[in-house]
């Protein structure tokens, strides 16, 4: 996995954070930076988090079926992927978020939107992760701390316009990166 590789992925994996967090910024009634941090801290301290947990599971077994690793990670970020795309065309009723900022709310919020990273997290036990687990970990944390910050700003600026595409690029995303991993695997690419 490359740099921009990773880059990619971390994007593709913020995106629901993203999305919650347009919601937040639509119902909180007065953005400061304090409060968009606290959202950014919470999603990307989980999406962090995550793939660090997906790792040492995957770690435990990459060994045993390395033979097969390119098509268990394409098919993983394909389902992610697949799975965001038919979330964002979908009715969403919970789109309705609380303004609230606490740890009872921010808690659950910030592991529904990163379990796709603990799948991510056993892929790259698989295929490696770039500059080591610890460094891949920070990016996708880094991104998803400060695109979610952006969609608080977002969401108070312009509402939930950009919600649903949010989504939809983060499982194309994710999607194409997985074929582009199956295809390097095969030397199509």
């Amino acid at each position: 996995m490359t740099l921009l590789d990773l880059i990619v992925l971390a994007i593709g994996l913020s995106m629901d954070a993203f999305a919650v967090s347009i919601c937040k910024g639509l119902a909180l009634k007065k953005i400061t930076l304090k409060n968009a941090g606290v959202v950014g801290l919470w999603f990307g301290g989980f999406q962090a988090l995550m793939p660090l947990i997906g790792y040492l599971i995957g770690a435990q077994f990459a060994g045993s079926i390395e033979a097969y690793s390119a098509y268990i990670v394409f098919t993983l970020l394909a389902l992610i992927g697949i799975n965001m795309i038919r979330e964002a065309l979908g009715e969403n009723d919970e789109a309705e978020a609380s303004a609230a900022i606490s740890v009872k709310a921010m808690f659950p919020m910030a592991v529904a939107t990163s379990i796709d990273a603990l799948a991510v997290g056993v892929t790259f036990a698989m295929q490696g992760a770039f500059g080591g687990i610890g460094t891949s970990v920070a990016i996708i944390g880094a991104t998803t701390c400060l695109l979610s910050m952006i969609g608080v700003k977002v969401g108070s600026v312009f509402g939930a316009k950009y919600e649903k595409k949010a989504q939809l690029l983060g499982g194309a995303i994710l999607i194409l990166l997985g074929l582009k991993m199956l295809l390097s695997h095969f030397g199509v690419l």
